[in-house]
């Protein structure tokens, strides 16, 4: 199922395309469409529908079921009544404007974290859902003065930041047609002036950039009676300056290292792995929950317990089983919170680990933990990754190591129960207790081979009994 308002108001059923000739009935679908999911009052329906007009409400029934009735059988049962009024049921990727509103979220994301392919390709395939001018052929006065102005200013807001991604991978010279074009029609928009000065500077053609600062500033003084900006007006000194720091970037020998090596660092799971089966279920929840978690929401999971417990065993026998799910790779460190061999791992050392196998080579690495640290962020950015902290002693061992990316799960293990990371950090706690008794046997019987602990059951049961069905003093 398909619908579409960033262009003509679009209906695929899945079978076929849908057409809405009534002028009112787009209306009623794009005023619907325009809150997706959302129940939209019969009022505030019926004002979209007649620009402001009072009409009774069996009016507005009466079109609604005319709607119904052209959508057809599978489209038209999406339209219900809900309290205040109506709504169209519609999941995010089935609506253009949902799903380009997801993608420039995650875009801006990457824009953040300097992770430019990945900008270019989501806020790319972002602007590619328009067809149009948004609501084209919707004839409301309210839609458009209310809802076509917050899309176009959207649609801005992606190709400044899709266009800085292009720039920055080199594409200077194929943006230039594009942004003469965008700064024709947008002159007081003094981003895309800066983008197209940048691009013919690093095409070898300074005059003309320095033109386009002169049109730029003439602009903004007719029109508004202020000068440039100051982005704009000190690309127009480095200009003058030939200055080198605008050269094109060079290719980022980080991200092409990480892109080449994909980190399994997980160890190997613990032979006999026994019971847990109301753990391992919530854990998997809690990934079918990661993957419609808000987009600004890396999903933890702290496992807690005492010393033996099993819990490092719990996470790594349930980060095998998920780890397909995890393509983009799994990495795993002993933050040593309570060894009493040694200090526990400071975040930096981690982090350095982390780097390295990430592939980022020595030379790369920056010397400050701040910038390793901002680095770390960076290059996890976008990427589906698995992230075991094992035997953390607290929660500000923890927090420099939790990455910014939504689409990254962290599991950490500790013998403290982390309550801050679930207040502050939202993570989910997990308790774990020892095995049940029939469990310990199990384990013991696993180990023992089943041979020698079938022939003596009263010892391998006291053994149990013994060891407090403890894991590790099993």
């Amino acid at each position: 199922m398909r619908f579409g308002i960033l262009g003509p108001v679009l209906v695929d059923d899945g079978k076929a395309a849908v057409a809405v000739p009534a002028a009112r009935q787009r209306v009623m679908l794009a005023a619907l469409l325009v809150h997706a999911g959302q129940a939209v009052s019969a009022e505030a329906l019926a004002e979209a529908v007649w620009d402001g007009s009072p009409r009774a409400a069996c009016t507005l029934r009466t079109h609604v079921m005319r709607l119904r009735r052209v959508l057809g059988p599978r489209a038209g049962q999406r339209l219900v009544t809900r309290y205040p009024g109506y709504l169209v049921q519609a999941g995010e990727d089935e609506v253009d404007l949902l799903r380009f509103g997801r993608l420039c979220r995650d875009g801006g994301t990457a824009v953040r974290a300097s992770s430019w392919p990945r900008a270019s390709q989501l806020l790319a395939e972002a602007l590619g859902l328009w067809r149009g001018p948004a609501l084209a052929d919707v004839p409301s006065q309210l839609l458009h003065r209310d809802e076509v102005p917050r899309l176009d200013q959207l649609r801005l807001q992606a190709q400044e930041w899709r266009i800085d991604a292009d720039l920055h991978l080199g594409k200077h010279a194929e943006l230039i047609p594009e942004l003469q074009s965008l700064a024709a029609d947008h002159p007081l928009r003094e981003r895309f002036y800066f983008q197209l000065m940048l691009a013919l500077y690093r095409c070898g053609r300074p005059g003309e950039a320095l033109a386009a600062y002169r049109r730029a500033r003439q602009v903004l003084v007719e029109e508004l009676g202020t000068e440039p900006g100051t982005d704009l007006r000190e690309l127009h000194e480095q200009i003058l300056n030939a200055d080198r720091a605008l050269a094109v970037p060079e290719p980022d020998v980080r991200v092409a290292g990480v892109q080449s090596l994909i980190p399994r660092q997980l160890p190997a799971p613990v032979p006999q792995f026994t019971g847990r089966e109301t753990e391992l279920a919530a854990l998997t929840r809690l990934l079918d929950q990661a993957a419609h978690a808000a987009p600004a929401t890396v999903v933890i999971s702290a496992i807690g317990g005492t010393a033996g417990v099993g819990k490092t065993a719990l996470a790594v026998h349930w980060a095998h089983q998920v780890a397909k799910q995890f393509g983009e790779g799994q990495l795993y460190v002993n933050l040593r919170g309570f060894d009493p061999s040694g200090a526990p791992a400071a975040p930096e050392a981690a982090i350095r680990g982390f780097l390295d196998a990430l592939g980022v080579p020595p030379e790369r690495i920056p010397a400050s933990p701040e910038a390793q640290a901002g680095l770390y962020r960076s290059l996890l950015a976008g990427r589906r990754m698995l992230i075991v902290l094992d035997n953390a002693r607290d929660e500000q061992q923890v927090r420099p190591l939790l990455p910014a990316s939504p689409a990254s799960l962290v599991l950490v293990t500790s013998r403290s129960q982390l309550a801050g990371l679930a207040a502050a950090d939202g993570a989910r706690l997990i308790i774990l207790d020892v095995l049940s008794h029939g469990e310990a046997v199990q384990l013991l019987t696993a180990r023992l081979r089943a041979p020698r602990a079938a022939a003596e059951p009263g010892a391998v049961d006291r053994i149990a009994r013994l060891c407090g069905c403890l894991p590790l003093a099993l």
